[in-house]
């Protein structure tokens, strides 16, 4: 990732003095500023170069959200663009009747006509701007309804080993952080952009149609203001990416010291002083830069208003020698002066709207870029029905990690039969959790094959396949919903008439029915404190939950990997029970309390990602293995403590 801001220098004035060893490191770039570089090094030409594909790759996109709203907000604005020419036109017909030789009343009478159709055209196009507003704010929420839908019906579909990935990864950050929301901005942008312009001609063309050759004098003096305007935005561009560095140290240190979370580690440690001297050093130098910013603003602002202000007095002078020629009249001139003031706000904005587009521009592309991307990572399952199994066979299966040199599971061969509870025992990194994800089916094999009854599970139905199992995982999210929701959610989808446990009978299993009735609300205590009455449990308490999840999936094969990591003793004694009652279903277990494999109708002991040893614990015992070695180191911690009489 490219790094905006390089590293900091003691000479640097908007950073403080490398005085100590306690000045924080460097930060890395935020995906939300991927593009920043690109875009800081990017002229305004280059800009404008691309700028008619940007703008036309925004219009597709608005029009394929919605068609009526899309015209509707460029048709009205051109529409809006033509009241300003009829208006302008109007308004010199106005001043010629009221600088004409005559009586006062008269003149005004004879201006009443045109005056009536200037103020209809401002009407109307104050009528236009409004309705044009309101299609363009249409546009927004669809676009955005569509792009985050499409995004997260994609994330939602790609295999799980594509969030392995690190390149996939971060990629689909970028998506999420910036890319899905600058799809509607760049739609947004595109039409300010539209209406800038629109402005701008509206005014050339008034002016060409009262006195053509007035048009040079009128783009001569707006030369100065988009020259001024392009060079303040990319001043306060660059400026805002000089300092966001400091800026993010800054946040980072306020939410340590404003913190649920962190508030007993600050207090414990008392890193009150440490902290708050960290933060005195990033103010300082942020107020700092503050004022230089402020200053420079000031220069450059004063530099444009000079520059244009040289510019209007060259018009004025332009003017008044063709006035005193008589090549212009007083009413033309008088509107041209009108005109001016219109392109001006007309270019301010076209100005702002074309370097916001080319911008958003980039981080949509990401979002783009990311979708492609992700399409190639969904799985291709076959269409094969099934319908639960009776035997899943593991034949030299092999799963190798991306950008990791050895394999995580190494042509690993073994054999579930449904009723069977087996256990995957070994040290840490053996390849356990692995292995069983293989099993369920959430990673394919890069090497072997896994067959459910005989077939190939890449000739099944994924979606069918993976109706068939159910994970307890030790690696749970707690999920912001109701006690009785999070174990709904387990199989939501299940049809009235289709049979299962229900919601308390799998709660009873995971021997968490008790804990949830004591909360405030029962089952429907909502888990989490973020929501007004909410609740928040243990880790203990939150392990039993998703253990009835998982339950109340009711799955063909259960998957448990460290089900009881969390748990006390009793509950994992509960727990255990009710998995060995259930003989139509195939257990796999993960465990490290070896006291809980004892019964498993066959073991498998995993190392560095092979199958060293497999049977039944008696089997295991009688090897010189390590299963026995693993088993009586556990073992003695227990029979220690009984012997010495400690507690």
């Amino acid at each position: 990732m490219a790094t905006v801001i390089g590293p900091r220098h003691p000479s640097d004035p908007d950073e403080p003095a490398d005085d100590d060893a306690t000045v924080l490191p460097e930060l890395e770039d935020g995906h939300w500023m991927h593009r920043a570089t690109e875009f800081a090094h990017t002229s305004f030409q280059a800009v404008a170069r691309r700028l008619p594909a940007l703008v036309r790759e925004a219009v597709v996109l608005a029009w394929g959200t919605s068609r009526r709203d899309t015209v509707a907000s460029i048709g009205l604005n051109v529409a809006a663009g033509v009241m300003t020419t009829l208006g302008l036109l109007a308004t010199t017909g106005v001043l010629r009747q009221l600088f004409a030789a005559g009586p006062t009343p008269d003149r005004i009478r004879a201006a009443l006509p045109a005056l009536a159709l200037a103020g209809l055209a401002v009407t109307v196009k104050g009528a236009l701007t409004v309705a044009a507003g309101w299609a363009q704010a249409r546009l927004i929420p669809q676009i955005n309804y569509q792009v985050e839908l499409r995004l997260f019906e994609t994330t939602t579909t790609v295999e799980l080993a594509a969030f392995d990935d690190a390149g996939f990864a971060e990629e689909m950050d970028r998506a999420r952080d910036r890319g899905m929301a600058e799809a509607a901005s760049i739609v947004d942008h595109t039409v300010n952009l539209l209406t800038g312009v629109v402005g701008v001609l509206a005014t050339a063309a008034a002016v060409t149609v009262v006195q053509p050759v007035l048009l040079p004098c009128l783009l001569l003096a707006a030369v100065p203001e988009a020259v001024t305007a392009v060079r303040m935005a990319r001043r306060q561009y660059l400026v805002m990416l000089a300092r966001i560095t400091r800026r993010r140290r800054m946040w980072m240190l306020a939410n340590l010291m404003a913190d649920r979370h962190t508030a007993a580690e600050v207090r414990a440690y008392q890193m009150r002083d440490f902290l708050l001297t960290e933060f005195r050093r990033m103010m300082a130098a942020e107020t700092r830069a503050e004022l230089r910013l402020a200053r420079s603003q000031s220069t450059t602002r004063a530099v444009g208003m000079s520059a244009t202000g040289i510019a209007a007095f060259g018009v004025y002078a332009v003017l008044g020698g063709l006035l005193l020629v008589d090549v212009v009249a007083l009413a033309a001139a008088a509107t041209a002066l009108l005109a001016l003031q219109s392109a001006r706000s007309s270019l301010r904005i076209a100005v702002f709207a074309t370097n916001s587009l080319y911008e958003d521009a980039l981080y949509y592309q990401d979002y783009r870029d990311f979708l492609d991307r992700a399409r190639q990572r969904v799985p291709v399952g076959g269409g094969r029905p099934v319908d639960g199994f009776d035997r899943i066979e593991l034949d030299r299966v092999s799963l190798r990690y991306p950008d990791t040199a050895t394999a995580a599971v190494d042509g690993v061969s073994l054999t579930i039969r449904r009723g069977e509870v087996i256990a995957l025992v070994g040290e840490n990194g053996s390849g356990k959790t692995t292995l069983a994800k293989l099993i369920a089916g959430l990673y394919r094999p890069t090497d072997g094959v896994i067959r459910w009854d005989g077939t190939d599970t890449a000739e099944l139905d994924p979606r069918q396949t993976g109706a068939q199992v159910a994970v307890m995982t030790q690696d749970w999210w707690k999920f912001p919903f109701t006690a009785g929701q999070n174990i709904r959610i387990g199989r939501h989808d299940r049809p009235a008439d289709r049979p299962g446990p229900s919601v308390e009978d799998a709660a009873r299993g995971a021997a968490a029915h008790d804990m949830i009735t004591g909360l405030p609300y029962g089952y429907d205590t909502l888990l989490d404190r973020q929501f007004k009455d909410g609740q928040d449990l243990s880790g203990g308490q939150w392990q039993r939950l998703v253990a009835a999840r998982g339950l109340y999936r009711d799955a063909r094969l259960l998957i448990c990997d460290e089900p009881s990591a969390a748990l006390d003793a009793r509950a994992e004694h509960a727990l255990f029970q009710h998995l060995r009652r259930h003989p139509e279903r195939a257990v796999v277990l993960i465990t490290h309390r070896l006291a809980n494999v004892r019964h498993a109708d066959r073991i498998f002991v995993m190392d560095h990602g092979r199958l060293v040893q497999q049977g039944d614990h008696d089997e295991l015992m009688a090897q010189d293995g390590p299963y026995r070695e693993l088993f009586e180191l556990q073992a003695a911690g227990y029979l220690a403590g009984a012997g010495d009489g400690t507690s």
